[in-house]
């Protein structure tokens, strides 16, 4: 699977997150971006977000 670089995220953008206590069964968080925290282009994992809740997580695809 093809995760999204930091170029396809934005703030308002539509996500489903990864958060770290999720990991292991790969549960899924969707929300609204509210940062990008990770500054390199591409990550092997995925972006780290902060959603517009406080949740903050890796993208694994945008909604």
């Amino acid at each position: 699977m093809l995760l999204p670089t930091r170029h396809d995220i934005n703030p308002g953008t539509r996500v489903a997150i990864v958060q770290k206590q999720d990991q292991r069964t790969g549960k899924l968080t969707q929300g609204t971006v509210r940062d990008i925290l990770t500054k390199s282009p591409t990550h092997p994992h995925g972006i780290k977000v902060r959603l517009e809740t406080g949740e903050i997580g890796r993208v694994q695809m945008i909604v």
